[in-house]
C-alpha cells in the first residue's frame, strides 16, 4: 500500500483465471467529502457473452457505497481502468473493499483499500 499526495493506490496479485481481478484501486478525496475511485480491472473478456461488467465498493458489513457499470466487453484493452466520483462513504468507514464482477463468474475476489485521511 503506498499513499501519495492524499490518495491511497493498492496494487494486488492474479486471481484464478475466469474471475475479475483488482490489479489496483486509487481512492482520491474529493470537496464536500464524497471519493473518487480510479479502479484498474483485469479480466479475459471473450467478448458480449463473457466480460467483466462492473467493479464494486463494498464496506465490511456488506453495503455496497458504489458501483461502476462497464458498458461494454475490454477484449482488446487489458489491464484497464475506469474511474468513478461521487462515491459517499460515512465518516466511521475507514477501509473499504472494491471486488470486479464478470457476467458469468460473478463477484471475483475483493481488495481491501484504505480511506486516505481518515
Amino acid at each position: 500500500m503506498v499513499c501519495l499526495a492524499g490518495a491511497a493506490v493498492a496494487s494486488f496479485s492474479v486471481a484464478t483465471a475466469g474471475e475479475v481481478t483488482v490489479e489496483a484501486a486509487r481512492v482520491t478525496p474529493e470537496n464536500g467529502g464524497a471519493f473518487s475511485l480510479a479502479v484498474t480491472l483485469r479480466h479475459a473478456d471473450e467478448g458480449w457473452d463473457h466480460y467483466a461488467d462492473r467493479w464494486d465498493v463494498v464496506g465490511s458489513d456488506g453495503t455496497v457505497y458504489g458501483t461502476r457499470t462497464l458498458l461494454h466487453p475490454h477484449t482488446d484493452e487489458q489491464p484497464f481502468t475506469r474511474s468513478q466520483s461521487g462515491i459517499a462513504l460515512p465518516d466511521g468507514v475507514r477501509e473499504i473493499m472494491v471486488r470486479g464482477h464478470d457476467n458469468i463468474h460473478g463477484d471475483g475476489p475483493g481488495k481491501s483499500v484504505v480511506i486516505p485521511g481518515r
